[in-house]
Parts: C-alpha cells; sequence; structure tokens
C-alpha cells in the first residue's frame, strides 16, 4: 500500500460517521438521563427503557458508571427499596444540585438547537 493510500485510510476511519453517530449520542446522554429523572424516580432498567423508547440505545454496561459519576458529583441521589421479586432495588432521584444542573444542560441543549437550525438553512 502507498503512503498516499495508507493516509487517505486513516482519514476515512477518523471521519466514520457512524463514529461521529455515536460520539454525539454520547455527548446528550446525561441530559436525557437526567431529563428522565426529573420526571420520577426510577430504577436502572427503567431508565433504559425510557431511552430505548427515545431510540437511544443504552446498555447497562454504559448505564450504571455514569449513574455512579452523577451520583459521586451529587446530582443524583438514591433509596433502597425492597422488592418482592429479589433483592432491594436501588432507585434514582435528581438533586437540588442535578435540578440546576439540568436546566443549564436544556439552556446548553436549545442554544445548539438553535444555531444548528439556523446554519442548516
Amino acid at each position: 500500500m502507498s503512503d498516499l493510500t495508507s493516509r487517505i485510510c486513516e482519514r476515512s476511519e477518523l471521519m466514520n460517521v457512524e463514529n461521529t453517530k455515536a460520539q454525539m449520542r454520547k455527548g446528550i446522554l446525561e441530559y436525557c438521563i437526567l431529563t428522565v429523572l426529573s420526571k420520577r424516580e426510577a430504577y436502572p432498567s427503567d431508565i433504559i427503557e425510557e431511552l430505548k423508547k427515545a431510540r437511544l440505545i443504552v446498555v447497562e454496561g454504559t448505564l450504571y458508571p455514569l449513574l455512579t459519576r452523577l451520583k459521586n458529583a451529587g446530582l443524583l441521589n438514591y433509596n433502597w427499596v425492597e422488592s418482592s421479586s429479589g433483592p432491594p432495588r436501588k432507585y434514582y432521584t435528581l438533586t437540588e444540585e442535578g435540578k440546576q444542573f439540568l436546566t443549564e444542560l436544556k439552556n446548553t441543549w436549545d442554544e445548539l438547537q438553535q444555531a444548528v437550525q439556523l446554519i442548516s438553512k
């Protein structure tokens, strides 16, 4: 393979549309999770189900570390709730700080949407 062909292949891999789409989804995942939790307390599988309804496919291996990070940042709390079908379940809720953080994210999201719409015209 020539040097030029090699560089073209590398650039093609760097600009893979699926990678870009995945990065865009990751970028809004925190916002979406916090939005789900702003409506009600939720168990992680409930959060995953809400995201699936919106066609944002997230697996537990992605969600649990993110929930832990959001909790450690003071944006979430959780309660243990007894379950009739197994061990207690951890239900997450937004803290006051989480609500404020979500408001800021929503404002930023609205600004970004408007900017993209203006550019797209």
